[in-house]
């Protein structure tokens, strides 16, 4: 469902920052990683541009921990295809539509 994942250290060396600066942008919610059998979480590889975060990520990411989305629920719902945007949310996101994204993840909590 992802594709391409990367270890932390991998995200760190990407932005410019440490592990520990990198971990810490894991438990500010401006990335989510998960634990896939390696020995530290890994991000997927669509959340990193260049040197930055995508813009409207940690937004997104933001609205969906508010609505009660825990780390796996968000990854699911940001790559689970929705023919309405048409293709996953992260997609849209990637694409510069991430106002629209988030607008659908506010609704989520009603």
């Amino acid at each position: 469902m992802v594709g391409e994942w990367l270890p932390l250290t991998e995200v760190g060396r990407r932005l410019g920052l440490s592990t520990g600066r990198a971990k810490q942008l894991l438990k500010d919610k401006k990335l989510i990683g998960v634990r896939r059998g390696g020995p530290e979480p890994e991000v997927p590889a669509k959340f990193i541009a260049g040197d930055d975060v995508v813009k409207g990520l940690p937004g997104t990411l933001t609205v969906l921990s508010d609505s009660g989305y825990e780390d796996v629920e968000a990854l699911r719902w940001l790559f689970t295809a929705d023919d309405s945007l048409p293709g996953a949310p992260i997609d849209a996101i990637v694409a510069g539509r991430h106002t629209e994204v988030k607008r659908r993840a506010q609704a989520l909590a009603f």
